[in-house]
């Protein structure tokens, strides 16, 4: 119920901020991101993820590096820029929404960031998108736990704390996305 209840009141502070920019005549010349930092919570008393089946076919819950701990959508909004409906396979990370701000503001990014902007993939030109090689996850939490992925690659290890040389796990996340 407290999750739920939490659900409802962001859902109505997000509609409220969008009728607020409406109302002052900005909703226009607005971009608007929504996103969340990471995967559903491990509480099992706070959340039913498993009924409410929050990571669907990944693995992993809040903190964890598999896909289901990282992997999170992106709603952007910004009327004739944006068109409505659009959906991206882009791989990004958050320090790539700031690239993007900076971007969108026609400022130069401050060097050695490691930020890609993806606002040519917002504007619908995935032709000049830029992308990464790789990215790369290091979380102290449970034990220790590394990731990289590199296109449809992903490496994961864990317990690095124990064992710094622990076995890497690969997949290919085109063909087992769990």
């Amino acid at each position: 119920a407290a999750y739920a209840a939490m659900i409802s009141f962001l859902d109505t502070q997000v509609g409220r901020l969008m009728g607020l920019l409406k109302d002052l005549d900005l909703d226009d010349n607005t971009i608007v991101f929504f996103t969340s930092d990471n995967g559903t919570t491990y509480l099992k008393d706070q959340v039913d993820y498993e009924f409410f089946q929050s990571v669907g076919a990944w693995r992993g819950l809040n903190g964890s590096v598999y896909e289901g701990g990282i992997r999170e959508p992106l709603s952007v909004r910004w009327p004739g820029h944006i068109q409505p409906g659009t959906v991206s396979d882009l791989i990004s990370a958050h320090y790539d929404a700031l690239a993007t701000l900076v971007d969108v503001a026609g400022a130069e990014p401050q060097p050695g960031t490691d930020g890609i902007s993806y606002l040519p993939t917002l504007l619908g030109k995935n032709n000049q998108q830029q992308k990464h090689e790789n990215l790369l996850w290091d979380f102290a939490g449970y034990g220790g736990q590394q990731a990289v992925r590199m296109g449809r690659w992903k490496g994961v290890k864990q317990e690095v704390r124990k064992n710094p040389d622990a076995p890497l796990e690969l997949y290919d996340l085109a063909s087992d996305i769990g």
